[in-house]
């Protein structure tokens, strides 16, 4: 050992499956742990050094603060030498909130819009032309002019938009000689001790003057002005007494012409999550719920009786279909004329309602309208009956703010002609190169001001830039973003942050990233490590391997079978005897290239003309009864036409959904296929609950087998009685759920073990009956391979067990926790759970980058499963861009 090395210093950790290992991991490099699917790399990294880490900096907090957090259990590990601070950058992070996007995540938006609040030129949305200031005495002239001969009230702001009980700021307001204050646009006497509600929003204005608006008046109006102005801060309000209008003067802003202005720019003006910045029409989302016609209306060749209004079914009597008519009667309409049929005037009623519509003289129809009563659901509904009324709508752009989530102001204050929802609406390549020459378009004191701006927003663009982010946009919301991009995200703000001496523990951030990419990606990385700190990646891709300073192998199988510490050196030192891994980096061992391609079954599924997002009319053409992958660089729009154009499509017209997608013109040949499986990598369930076993359907077989042994029928125990979701089996402290749900105030949430059932989730009455010496307890946290020899005289339960082994999930407890399941494991349990079904030979099967999480070995296991469902006649499309699953494909899309 170098003496001048230092080290990360594991001693004997035993978490999950690791099997009492001592390692030590050289700090300031970048480290790979890698090893097969399930061997334990994530227990090391994650579970042992990160939790290890996170424990040690909660024990630095005071007692009070730790007394919110609850004390997290030290992970199974001797001890642990070496440790600086630890950040974990993990894929499954990302907000689910429409309100978060790219820009606020990197924190880009963040900068642009203090540069906008600061620099930008108002122009006036009235005419157009730039806003000038004027002075007090054209203010008062101006005033003279425009409330000739009128009572009015000037007013000076001292609050707006905040909240607060401001008993102090009234009775201040008082001293200084003021009777009256407008609150919350009421006129108000001052009284001793007046508060308002301190957690309600407020603005307070304070009465300067009432005053008639004559010449008379000229010189105590223009005193007044500067009273007001000093009181306001540049700022002042005139109120005409008559019809309460109020007029807006500054010192700052105004339109010469039409006399409009606008407060001076504050950052919270460009803000969407910001009550004065975001568009009031679609609260700073973008988009609107509406009507979607297609869905209430599918078929205008039918008609009202046979069911041609969706929402209301086929005619019954009731007294919605009683109303319709009284309608059509007035109308004097048949009620069986088809829809297409009817007058635009009916319909619109129909959809629309009437609102007392005078039809004639003996009927005055009240109606409220399919639409109305969809969203009089929509609104007051119980969650299931607003999913109900969610499915007759789509979302549509605001028209309000055309999408750009802001107030009309926000889009008049401009630099070099672009308003701040044109930047957020640009990919940050171009982005990158608007802000190159921005200097030239701003004077001297702006350039001064927006200097130290400029160079953080630049900064933080090359970082993104850098980890292969160059087509998104500060717009795109986070939810719509994949486990890959948004680790980016997380880690080119790190990057940014610039800190120094930490350990960054990463988790495959090479997922979805085209081989072009990964070299930034790699070298983003590197800069990382050179600024002072340890990168530890849990990663199998081959050029991260190549680039690393030293690879950490775990291994040698998975689940029980792996755990140990295989090797410990530089990538070019690994022994192949000793590594499944090195024989792949050093090109010795390979996934073969097939001897021969298939040609398909002759059959084609075609899209024609799909546009949505990026696609530029795209027509594609996928053959049935073969293996088609689909790549290119991120952001190409890979999962625009297939995850949000084809899928949902074929969906719809295959199993009758509803379900919305991009457009597109036409599609053919989906008479040929008779069902569509998508399978991704999103969780296979959301809470602790859920588990392979109840995903697979097999724990119903088990139950079903528990139930039917002697002893359960001498007490009369039925299936339900064996699940940990019904009363009378399951243990009632943790509600069967073997751990205790924790709420953490400012944390994520904790789950600790039951103390009743200590974790097993079953009564002690339960767990009495046995199979072959086994609890329904023990059976959960057997392994797939050894349930596979368990249960090998039960066919059923069987032939699931061998298809979870056959995706190489060998090593998963069938009871453990869905939420400590990979990306990766996720996908390869709905891939099982499909296999284990009797297949049709006429299924398209849909996987999204199945690599992800997968070792050279474990692709090798998945492409016979993938090329198995092939043999059979079905057909398998697969986005991907690693280079061993893109060359053993039939054809490349």
């Amino acid at each position: 050992m170098k003496a001048n090395k230092e080290y990360i210093r594991v001693y004997g950790a035993k978490e999950h499956n690791l099997k009492n290992i001592y390692v030590d991991i050289p700090r300031n490099e970048l480290v790979v742990v890698t090893g097969i699917s399930g061997s334990g790399k994530s227990s090391l990294a994650f579970d042992t050094i990160f939790a290890e880490g996170q424990r040690r900096y909660l024990e630095t907090l005071s007692s009070y603060a730790r007394q919110f957090i609850g004390s997290i259990e030290r992970p199974d590990v001797e001890k642990i030498d070496g440790l600086s601070p630890v950040i974990s950058i993990e894929q499954k992070t990302v907000s689910k909130s429409p309100r978060s996007t790219v820009g606020t995540i990197t924190e880009i938006y963040d900068f642009i819009r203090l540069l906008y609040a600061r620099v930008s030129t108002a122009y006036s949305y009235n005419t157009g032309e730039k806003m000038v200031k004027y002075t007090d005495k054209q203010i008062s002239e101006l005033i003279l002019k425009t409330y000739q001969n009128k009572r009015i009230i000037l007013l000076a702001p001292k609050v707006i938009g905040r909240k607060g009980h401001y008993r102090e700021l009234f009775e201040q307001i008082r001293k200084q000689g003021y009777t009256k204050v407008r609150v919350d646009g009421e006129i108000k006497e001052i009284e001793a001790g007046m508060k308002l509600d301190r957690y309600s929003i407020h603005d307070i204005e304070i009465v300067i003057d009432r005053i008639v608006a004559d010449k008379q008046a000229k010189d105590r109006l223009s005193k007044s002005v500067d009273t007001a102005m000093r009181i306001g801060a540049n700022y002042l309000m005139v109120m005409d007494y008559e019809d309460k209008q109020i007029r807006h003067f500054s010192r700052n802003l105004m339109c010469a012409k039409s006399g409009i202005s606008y407060p001076d720019p504050e950052p919270n003006l460009f803000s969407f999550n910001s009550p004065y910045g975001a568009c009031s029409s679609c609260n700073g989302l973008g988009y609107v719920s509406d009507l979607d016609l297609h869905k209430i209306i599918p078929d205008k060749s039918k008609n009202m009786l046979d069911g041609a209004f969706i929402p209301l079914g086929k005619y019954k009597k009731t007294w919605i279909f009683e109303e319709l008519e009284e309608l059509y009667k007035a109308f004097k309409t048949k009620t069986n004329t088809a829809v297409k049929k009817l007058s635009k005037q009916l319909l619109d009623v129909i959809l629309y309602g009437t609102k007392n519509l005078e039809l004639g003289k003996e009927s005055e129809i009240k109606f409220e309208g399919i639409w109305n009563f969809i969203l009089r659901h929509h609104k007051e509904g119980s969650p299931s009956v607003r999913r109900w009324a969610a499915g007759f709508m789509k979302k549509k752009k605001c028209k309000s703010c055309n999408g750009y989530r802001l107030k009309k102001e926000a889009y008049f204050f401009k630099i070099n002609n672009k308003h701040i929802g044109d930047l957020a609406n640009m990919d940050l390549d171009e982005l990158s190169k608007w802000f190159d020459g921005i200097e030239s378009h701003l004077d001297e004191k702006e350039n001064r001001i927006a200097s130290e701006l400029l160079k953080e927003i630049r900064s933080r663009l090359s970082f993104a830039l850098n980890v292969g982010l160059n087509y998104l946009s500060l717009n795109r919301s986070a939810k719509t973003l994949s486990g890959g991009e948004a680790q980016r995200i997380r880690l080119a703000t790190q990057i940014g942050s610039e800190l120094m001496n930490v350990i960054y523990i990463l988790d495959e951030p090479s997922i979805g990233l085209h081989q072009r990419d990964n070299t930034r990606l790699i070298n983003a990385l590197k800069a990382l490590r050179d600024f002072g700190n340890t990168i530890l990646v849990v990663e199998h891709d081959k050029e991260m391997m190549e680039n690393a300073d030293t690879i950490v192998e775990i291994g040698p199988g998975a689940g029980v079978h792996g755990g140990e510490i295989m090797q410990l050196n530089q990538p070019k030192k690994l022994d192949i005897h000793k590594s499944i891994t090195a024989p792949y980096i050093k090109g010795i061992k390979t996934i073969p290239i097939p001897k021969q391609r298939r040609a398909g079954n002759g059959k084609f599924i075609s899209l024609l003309k799909a546009s949505g997002n990026n696609l530029k009319e795209v027509d594609l053409k996928i053959p049935l009864g073969a293996f088609s992958c689909i790549s290119g660089v991120s952001g190409s729009g890979k999962s625009s036409l297939i995850n949000e154009t084809l899928v949902p499509a074929l969906m719809n017209l295959l199993h009758g959904g509803n379900r919305q997608h991009l457009p597109f013109e036409s599609i053919e040949g989906h008479e040929h296929i008779d069902k569509l499986i998508e399978i991704d990598q999103s969780p296979i369930g959301r809470t602790p609950r859920s588990n392979p076993a109840t995903y697979t359907k097999v724990f119903d077989d088990i139950r079903m087998l528990f139930a039917s042994l002697q002893e359960s029928q001498i007490r009369g125990y039925k299936p339900g009685r064996f699940s940990f979701n019904v009363s009378g089996g399951k243990c009632e402290s943790c509600n069967g759920a073997g751990l205790e749900h924790i709420e953490m105030n400012f944390l994520p949430d904790v789950y600790v073990k039951c103390d009743t059932c200590q974790g097993l989730r079953y009564n002690r009455e339960t767990l009495e009956v046995r199979y072959k010496g086994k609890s329904i307890s023990d059976v959960l946290n057997l392994t797939v391979e050894d349930a596979k020899e368990f249960f090998a005289s039960i066919p059923k339960i069987k032939r699931t067990m061998d298809t979870l082994y056959d995706v190489g999930l060998g090593y998963i407890q069938l009871g453990q926790s869905s939420v400590t399941l990979s990306g990766g494991e996720a996908q390869r349990i709905k891939l099982a759970s499909e296999l284990s079904k009797k297949s049709t030979k006429k299924t398209l099967y849909i996987l999204d980058e199945p690599s992800t999480g997968l070792h050279f070995e474990d692709i090798q296991m998945l492409l016979n499963v993938l090329n198995k469902l092939v043999d059979e006649g079905n057909s398998v499309v697969v986005i991907e861009h690693n280079l061993d699953i893109l060359k053993t494909a039939d054809y490349l899309i």
